[in-house]
């Protein structure tokens, strides 16, 4: 039996699941992470985006739940796992490697804009509410990706 103190996916899928109308019947609030970095940006940079796009009484909590998955993240990383492993594969700790993460959150940031959402956004929240342009939103991030990752590897 696995030792590792992280949930397997046959259980924190379905609780991930779970959270989705959970959190629309406590908060009546939908499951996605875009837009709380669309705020971020409004905040930063009040005068590059629309005025009134961020209301901190009705959207605050989404900068909460970002904060949250960072804190979520160290917690995991260096309490949980000890601190035994680094977080990113040694050749991320490169040049080279920043480069690959900066474009890759480059390449992030236009697709989530560019499919009006992000893929928590479509695969949780817009499957969940059996919505047709999030699936094909879902199956466009997991047909890329596969592809992007197959030409990476031979690339690299």
């Amino acid at each position: 039996m696995d030792s590792s103190p992280f949930l397997p996916w046959y259980i924190a899928g379905p609780l991930i699941g779970l959270f989705v109308p959970l959190l629309f019947l406590i908060g009546n609030k939908a499951f996605g992470i875009s837009s709380a970095f669309d705020q971020a940006c409004t905040l930063l940079l009040p005068k590059s985006l629309k005025k009134g796009v961020f209301d901190a009484g009705k959207d605050g909590w989404k900068s909460f739940f970002v904060i949250g998955i960072a804190v979520g993240a160290l917690i995991s990383q260096y309490l949980l796992n000890g601190a035994s492993q680094p977080f990113l594969p040694i050749q991320y700790f490169e040049p080279r490697g920043w480069a690959t993460l900066f474009v890759g959150g480059l390449l992030i940031g236009f697709g989530t804009r560019y499919a009006n959402g992000c893929t928590s956004g479509h695969a949780i929240t817009g499957l969940s509410l059996l919505n047709g342009a999030s699936l094909k939103a879902t199956l466009a991030f997991f047909i890329a990706g596969l592809l992007f990752t197959w030409l990476t590897v031979r690339i690299f």
